[in-house]
């Protein structure tokens, strides 16, 4: 039986494009304008130890915890290239790494990459990247990479050797993030069960077996008897179950609502259509891994940081990549998919541009900074949800990587948090949210508005005030504060004394 003819979209060098192409969106900007990139890049730069200013602030101290993977690479990394540099590049490695995973899991459960892998290919900037979660971001591409080669040792029979190199590769996934170590876990355990199940073998016998080969990833599991994940959130599942839905029409949240939902009906529409041709049919690893990180994700509460919404995209991934084309229903669903392709990039490209220009203005406040200060930082947020990601939440950190300076935006992360704040005589301005204000009174629940943090933040710990999108002020707000740079948007005080 002669082996079927390889297509455009199935070529290497074709495929080896895409993946690259994938990256595209970073490559303009200095710094991806994702939002939570500056505080995490203040906790870098305080890990570093390359300004001696922070240590009266900041502390940062090592833990064997399931967070770590982004910032060692950025210790490895950053005194070579610098951190901005480091950060950019290993954002870039992210995307890269995604895009690379989705292909080889398709090219490997169907010994050909399918067309609606590239119809996947946009899910690189899903939900969880455009807020910057980097660790979560980088783990689960690891995952997609990790579960591709698990699939392919299996098929291989090359069972001693997965065991052995699943254990380290296990370990490092758990220390760059225990939720990406969960799903891969997961994933494993399926496609396992689905083996066992094509060897002949029993529900029973294949859910032991299936078990039994799980063994190697199941090592960190041994962290959890003397550390747990902490941090703010609420673990109330009832309550969450309604926002579940809109989490996969925002698996593509990005700046235009029209394009974004529009995105994930075009996907929809293409996938049903996919599954109706008679030529079309699931493969069955994929599709029972999808339905169960499906079942995960609902069973997951929202926790903190959008737990469960990180999980959306990856359900909508493989699924998509479970399913198999032929003939010239293929052609068809691949030329569409690549058009789809094609139009993301380039509004994702457009998307990232504009938020880093916008950035970039934002970011001349600095220049009239000294460093070593102590800044109050008031970002002022919509009374009103929007739809566009808010970039700019905790840009005033990089007064921290910039100007070695304090600012008042790093997380509360409990039991899980590397960098401990030692600021005295601030309680209630020293971390996030405390930088978040909002425009009047409007329910939004935790936030003071401009006018109660103006007037209760303790001015003889602070130095300097950035506001950012703050409204007009009144005299009276502005008392005491001394005018050192502004623009239409933005404005940064020195505080007389």
């Amino acid at each position: 039986m002669t082996e079927p003819q390889v297509q455009w979209w199935q070529r290497r060098w074709f495929l080896a494009l895409l993946i690259l192409v994938s990256a595209l969106p970073l490559l303009w900007p200095p710094l991806p304008p994702l939002t939570d990139l500056p505080a995490h890049m203040g906790r870098y730069r305080v890990m570093l130890g390359t300004d001696p200013e922070l240590a009266q602030w900041f502390g940062f101290h090592w833990k064997l915890i399931g967070y770590v993977g982004f910032d060692a690479l950025v210790a490895l990394i950053a005194p070579l290239l610098g951190l901005e540099p480091t950060v950019k590049l290993l954002v870039i490695l992210t995307a890269v790494a995604t895009a690379s995973g989705i292909v080889w899991i398709s090219r490997e459960v169907h010994g050909r990459v399918q067309p609606l892998a590239i119809l996947a290919l946009p899910f690189v900037y899903h939900l969880a990247f455009q807020f910057g979660f980097l660790n979560y971001c980088l783990a689960m591409a690891c995952t997609l990479n990790a579960f591709a080669y698990w699939l392919r040792l299996g098929r291989m029979q090359k069972l001693r050797l997965r065991a052995a190199i699943f254990v380290p590769i296990s370990c490092a996934i758990w220390l760059i993030h225990v939720v990406a170590w969960l799903v891969l876990g997961l994933c494993c355990f399926v496609a396992e069960l689905i083996r066992q199940r094509e060897l002949g073998r029993s529900w029973l016998l294949a859910l032991w077996w299936a078990g039994i080969g799980c063994i190697p990833l199941a090592l960190p599991f041994l962290r959890f008897l003397a550390w747990q994940p902490g941090g703010e959130g609420s673990a109330d599942w009832v309550a969450s179950l309604r926002y579940k839905p809109s989490w996969f029409a925002m698996a593509l949240r990005d700046r235009w609502q029209w394009f974004d939902i529009g995105a994930i009906a075009i996907v929809a529409g293409l996938f049903y259509q996919a599954i109706r041709s008679p030529a079309a049919h699931f493969e069955r690893t994929l599709a029972a891994t999808s339905l169960g990180l499906l079942l995960l994700f609902i069973a997951m509460p929202f926790l903190a940081a959008y737990a469960d919404a990180r999980l959306a995209p990856f359900v909508i991934i493989l699924a998509l990549l479970a399913v198999r084309s032929e003939g010239r229903t293929a052609g068809r669903i691949a030329l569409i998919a690549l058009i789809f392709f094609g139009v993301r990039t380039i509004g994702t490209t457009a998307s990232l541009a504009i938020a880093s220009a916008d950035w970039n203005k934002r970011l001349v406040a600095l220049v009239h900074l000294p460093r070593g200060q102590r800044v109050l930082g008031l970002i002022t947020a919509p009374c009103q949800p929007q739809w566009a990601m808010y970039r700019i939440r905790h840009l005033t950190a990089m007064a921290i990587v910039r100007r070695a300076s304090f600012t008042n935006d790093q997380f509360d992360l409990g039991n899980s948090a590397l960098l401990t704040i030692t600021a005295p005589g601030i309680a209630g301005f020293d971390k996030d949210p405390s930088h978040t204000v909002v425009p009047r009174a409007c329910g939004l629940g935790g936030f003071r508005t401009v006018d109660e943090a103006l007037a209760q933040f303790p001015r003889d710990r602070f130095d300097y005030v950035w506001l950012l999108d703050a409204p007009p002020l009144s005299e009276k707000q502005s008392a005491g504060l001394k005018p050192v740079w502004q623009d239409e948007r933005d404005r940064l005080f020195q505080i007389a004394r």
